[in-house]
């Protein structure tokens, strides 16, 4: 893969053209001062477009969005779906019933040339893998949010939002993971915000360019993360290899995990291996660190 590069970016993220507390020059200045190469700015049934390169000589790219949001329903269930690389608004879609609300905005996005993300699907406890799997034309789906209201992990009796991933995964389809902040708050750092910079995706790519990042993202060449760096990934359908960039003194510990979030194996150290032994579905990898930090690394589909 020596032709191609690591590139850091967000794909969900607000400025005051919603319910963030920054404008969108401060947001993109925060992460394009934090070493981002990408960025989404997916304000609320909002399409939030700000030059940045032509009035700064950053690297960063800035990809169109929109968090497509709807209400569903006399609870009014909250549905969140981002429409990245979008090429016009998109309306949000109050159907009926969460799953046709949902089909229907994933239909739109798509109409619209968008790639689409499933936004936090335990934020008040809106998604069920069940009505997920039964839609199609997602290409991801939020296994980390860095909102401190998303629920993403979940309790003893409701499914984190890895164990949903699994569960879509297990009914047979192909959905990437993606991590990400969904940073409201730029000003006051504390655990109850929701602030920039807690999860990220990491795209291998050819060249830097807003068509380069989105094809590696429709085609799943990237990890997810929220503070582990991963310096190769080789995976096919004979196996799984990783490198971690180590850090030192920090501890790494990779699972490997199969078809119906079965873990398949655990692997200590810097160098993870796992070589298929005819399983069936899917394998696919978290990495986990001894500050609590993890990446996720997309599915080989057997």
């Amino acid at each position: 893969m020596s032709d191609f590069s690591w590139f850091k970016g967000n794909i969900h993220c607000h400025t005051t053209m919603s319910d963030g507390d920054a404008d969108p020059k401060t947001a993109v200045d925060w992460y394009q001062s934090h070493g981002y190469d990408f960025l989404v700015l997916s304000d609320h049934n909002h399409l939030t477009l700000f030059d940045y390169q032509a009035k700064d000589d950053s690297d960063l790219i800035l990809i169109p969005g929109e968090e497509v949001t709807s209400s569903i329903g006399v609870d009014s269930i909250p549905l969140h779906i981002n429409g990245i690389g979008i090429n016009r608004l998109v309306e949000p879609a109050d159907c009926k019933t969460v799953l046709e609300s949902l089909q229907t905005n994933i239909d739109r996005i798509l109409d619209a040339g968008g790639l689409v993300s499933i936004n936090h699907p335990n934020y008040k406890w809106a998604l069920t893998p069940e009505i997920i799997s039964s839609s199609t034309g997602a290409n991801m789906l939020e296994v980390f949010n860095g909102h401190p209201m998303t629920n993403t992990f979940g309790t003893g009796n409701k499914p984190s939002a890895e164990q949903i991933w699994d569960a879509v995964l297990t009914s047979g389809q192909k959905i990437f993971a993606a991590a990400t902040d969904d940073a409201h708050n730029y000003h006051e750092f504390t655990p109850n915000h929701s602030n920039p910079g807690r999860g990220w995706l990491n795209v291998r790519a050819s060249q830097l360019t807003s068509d380069g990042i989105i094809d590696s993202l429709r085609s799943g060449d990237f990890y997810s993360s929220t503070g582990v760096v991963l310096n190769e990934i080789n995976a096919d359908k004979n196996g799984i290899s990783i490198e971690i960039e180590r850090i030192p003194f920090v501890e790494y510990e990779t699972t490997f995990v199969g078809e119906g979030g079965k873990v398949l194996d655990r692997c200590f150290g810097s160098n993870p291996e796992y070589v298929l032994q005819g399983e069936k579905g899917y394998v696919r990898a978290t990495i986990s660190d001894s500050n609590g930090f993890k990446a996720w690394i997309q599915p080989v589909h057997i």
